[in-house]
C-alpha cells in the first residue's frame, strides 16, 4: 500500500459506487473493512458535494457485520449507545468510547511487545523441553546427524525419556481425577 501516513481516499459517485483513488478500482463495503483492518485510515467523501461520508459507511460495515450474527457489541452496549443520543450524556459518550479504543490499543501494542522481548514464549508452555527432544531425536533419524553443531548431545535420550515418563504420569494423574469426578 501507499503511504499509511494519511488516509485511503474512497470517492463515492453518483452511482453510489465506491472508487478507491489509490488503486483507481471500484470497492466494496468489505474492501474497505479489509482496508481498516490491515490498520489503514478511510476517509470516504461524495465526489458531487465533497461530504464526508465516512461515518455513516463505517456505521454500516458494523450493521451488516452485527446482521450476518457477528455479534461483537454487546445488547447492552448498544441500548447505551441510542440512550446516549436521547440524554444530555451525549458529549461524555464519545470521549468515553474512543478512551477506551485507545486504551485497548495501547494494552494489545504493550503485550505485543512483551511478548517480542521473550526469547520465545513456547518455552513457558508445559512439555516444551519435552517436545524439543522429540523434534530433535525425529530431525536425527531423517538427516542421520546430530541438528545442533554436529555432535551429540549429551543424554539428551535419557531426558527425553524422563520428560515422557513425567507426561505419562501426569496423564495417569488426570485421568484419575476424572474418574473420581464422574463417581
Amino acid at each position: 500500500m501507499a503511504d499509511s501516513g494519511k488516509p485511503l481516499l474512497i470517492k463515492r459517485y453518483a452511482s453510489r459506487r465506491l472508487y478507491n483513488t489509490e488503486t483507481s478500482d471500484y470497492v466494496t463495503l468489505e474492501d474497505i473493512a479489509g482496508f481498516i483492518r490491515e490498520g489503514r485510515e478511510v476517509q470516504i467523501i461524495d465526489l458531487k458535494s465533497g461530504d464526508d461520508l465516512t461515518r455513516q459507511y463505517f456505521l454500516q460495515i458494523i450493521a451488516e457485520h452485527e446482521g450476518r450474527g457477528e455479534n461483537v457489541l454487546p445488547i447492552n452496549v448498544l441500548t447505551d449507545l441510542v440512550r446516549s443520543y436521547t440524554s444530555q450524556a451525549q458529549s461524555v459518550v464519545p470521549d468515553f468510547l474512543a478512551m477506551s479504543f485507545d486504551m485497548l490499543r495501547d494494552g494489545q501494542s504493550k503485550m505485543m511487545e512483551n511478548l517480542n522481548t521473550i526469547p520465545n514464549p513456547m518455552q513457558r508452555m508445559p512439555g516444551y523441553d519435552a517436545m524439543r527432544a522429540q523434534q530433535a531425536a525425529f530431525l536425527k533419524a531423517m538427516t542421520g546427524q546430530w541438528p545442533e553443531g554436529g555432535t551429540e548431545p549429551e543424554s539428551e535420550d535419557s531426558t527425553a525419556s524422563d520428560d515422557l515418563a513425567e507426561i505419562k504420569k501426569q496423564l495417569a494423574d488426570l485421568q484419575q481425577k476424572l474418574s473420581k469426578l464422574k463417581d
